[in-house]
């Protein structure tokens, strides 16, 4: 394991980061604490979960994992949005929200102290300057010890790095694979000039990319995910991505995998790694063998020559303004 700065800060976190969306909820605690143990016996340090994520089991589960262990040794991360009850103050990005929500955070994280806290989406209904002022006030009363933003748009995440005082974002977890780049448009280049850290979630797009999808076939799997978006109307659904693109991308995914006695996860995972700026990206495996499979895109490194097959087939032609600026930038 290799580990690198989170941006322009002093933290160091590990290559990849170990998303908790699924403890608590279809993984089980004592797969969840496999899981976990064999992260941390090959050298991973950055755990990623939400106070959302099954209704915050996964931030217990993990807590009760730390306890006995050197809580100094390991960056967690988790956020704060969502709807933990059916008040009307009971999510959103408040003031009254965000100090309710890290104490409970804490709590069942089983910890005096957050090492990073994003704001899971941008809110609509609270000035960014009161969010803002209360995220700074965590810094200070050393509660959480670095600030970061998921979902938002790049005027959302700009402006926040505008109005925010010595204590603002240092983190953005974005949407980020082969098969969405549309971070790349302008995200990105934030993060590039503001010194953020990017850790990408999704990084194989539900399963899209984790070696099951293949051209020929004609519907998903069964019993995939991609399956069970279509009901919930998500966009990792079948017909979002049912296009010559993804399966180009597919087609050099499993080219690049047998060539290197690598799975096409690992390759997928692999490509984000080595990718500027990307600090981590973060891995969500339900079972043990998913997990297994993951860790396996670390310790090595795909040649110049596949990373650029890669990045030209999974381009995505930008819309505008990104398309005429870019031709002129060119």
């Amino acid at each position: 394991m290799e580990y690198r700065n989170l941006g322009r800060t002093g933290l160091k976190v590990s290559e990849v980061c170990l998303g908790a969306m699924h403890f608590g909820g279809p993984t089980d605690e004592q797969t969840s604490v496999r899981i976990l143990d064999e992260f941390a016996d090959v050298g991973g340090t950055f755990v990623d979960t939400a106070d959302v994520y099954n209704a915050g089991e996964s931030e217990a589960v993990l807590g009760r994992w730390l306890k006995g262990r050197d809580r100094d040794a390991f960056v967690i991360a988790t956020k704060v949005y969502g709807a933990m009850g059916d008040g009307p103050n009971d999510d959103g990005l408040s003031r009254k929200h965000i100090l309710s929500a890290v104490e409970a955070s804490l709590r069942r994280l089983g910890t005096d102290y957050i090492d990073l806290y994003y704001t899971h989406v941008w809110d609509t209904a609270t000035p960014i300057e009161e969010t803002l002022a209360t995220l700074d006030t965590l810094v200070t009363s050393g509660k959480v010890r670095y600030l970061g933003a998921s979902n938002v748009t790049g005027w959302q995440l700009q402006k926040a790095i505008d109005l925010a005082g010595p204590n603002r974002y240092v983190a953005l977890q974005p949407l980020y694979n082969l098969l969405d780049r549309e971070a790349e448009w302008e995200l990105l280049a934030i993060c590039r000039n503001e010194g953020l850290g990017v850790m990408p979630w999704s990084p194989l797009r539900a399963g899209w990319l984790a070696g099951r999808f293949h051209r020929g076939m004609e519907a998903p799997p069964a019993d995939s995910r991609v399956a069970a978006a279509a009901d919930r109307g998500l966009l990792e659904a079948w017909d979002y991505y049912d296009n010559e693109r993804t399966w180009s991308v597919l087609d050099a995914l499993h080219d690049i995998a047998a060539a290197t006695g690598r799975s096409v996860s690992q390759i997928a995972l692999r490509w984000l790694i080595q990718t500027e700026p990307v600090t981590a990206p973060i891995m969500g495996p339900r079972t043990l063998e998913h997990y297994v499979d993951n860790i396996g895109a670390v310790g090595w490194s795909l040649t110049e020559e596949q990373l650029d097959r890669l990045t030209a087939v999974s381009e995505k032609q930008p819309v505008y303004p990104y398309d005429l600026l870019r031709n002129f930038q060119r």
